[in-house]
């Protein structure tokens, strides 16, 4: 009983320790321990909260998921701000003493962090304005994907290889985005097709619109278009535009279905698709060429 009153004795010790002051406040390690486990099971509410709030509360709602997914890690930050005042509080920590500390964490930002709190401010814009949301599909560089999750420095991108990218968020603020789901999700697709001279054109339009027409997922409002766009080197140049929403995040597939038929459509009917050429006209006679040859080789 004794020794076990003295590992007591030894263990609080070491706890109380002071480490530090802050203002009239001492910082012992048990103080630390503390702060630190308050701080772990502050994220892991606040994450709950954000979860609870997407997918128990605003499911109810006509809100879409990108305004859901936006709501809840609103509420995952306010919650983490409120709770960080009163952990320290908790903890004993005085916050008007820690306004010296506040500066130089000030200067830190300034100087070191630019980066990460350009990404975090800009994190707090695309929540607010909503330039981009979960789900939509989008296009920032060479990165085509759909947005799997919007962080407070990142925003995570997957593709259809299935492979996350990573994309700080100041990009969404600073660089041109394609969205092809800002407002409405219905989408014209534009497929350029060549035919040889000679091709009945008013024939070609007509294979064109049907296999647009026969294509089901294909919108027959607004109805497929034919263009002739120009007079090619070696082509007529045609341009088949159609209407879809269902694909809008597999369009690689959906033109690959379409050029399928195409090239189906226009070899059954007899169409040819050229490829480029080049005729080589030779001005000299045979004998002037042959002699030409000769002396080559002669010398």
């Amino acid at each position: 009983m004794e020794k076990l009153q003295v590992w007591q004795q030894w263990l609080s010790s070491i706890l109380n320790y002071p480490l530090l002051k802050l203002g009239g406040a001492v910082i012992s390690l048990w103080t630390f321990v503390y702060f630190i486990l308050l701080l772990v099971l502050l994220f892991y509410m606040a994450g709950k909260l954000r979860s609870w709030i997407v997918k128990s509360i605003l499911i109810r709602t006509n809100l879409d998921l990108g305004a859901r997914q936006a709501i809840g890690s609103i509420a995952r930050y306010l919650t983490i701000l409120i709770g960080l005042l009163v952990v320290a509080q908790t903890v004993g920590i005085d916050l008007t003493t820690l306004n010296v500390l506040a500066g130089a964490v000030g200067i830190g930002v300034g100087l070191g962090l630019q980066n990460i709190t350009n990404n975090f401010i800009s994190g707090l814009i695309i929540l607010f304005e909503r330039p981009i949301k979960v789900g939509d599909r989008i296009e920032v560089g060479n990165v085509d994907g759909d947005v799997r999750e919007i962080g407070a420095r990142s925003t995570t991108v997957v593709t259809n290889d299935n492979i996350s990218i990573i994309i700080p968020n100041s990009k969404f603020v600073t660089d041109n985005i394609t969205n092809w789901s800002y407002t409405d999700p219905t989408v014209r697709f534009r497929l350029p097709v060549g035919v040889a001279y000679g091709s009945d054109v008013e024939k070609v339009k007509e294979l064109l619109l049907e296999v647009g027409r026969e294509n089901a997922d294909v919108l027959t409002e607004p109805q497929p278009k034919v263009w002739f766009r120009s007079f090619g080197e070696s082509s007529l140049n045609f341009e088949l535009l159609v209407w879809n929403t269902s694909l809008v995040h597999r369009k690689g597939q959906f033109i690959s279905d379409l050029n399928f038929a195409i090239h189906k459509k226009l070899k059954e009917n007899g169409i040819e698709i050229p490829f480029p050429q080049r005729d080589l006209h030779i001005r000299t006679g045979t004998k002037s060429l042959t002699q030409s040859l000769f002396d080559d080789k002669a010398g």
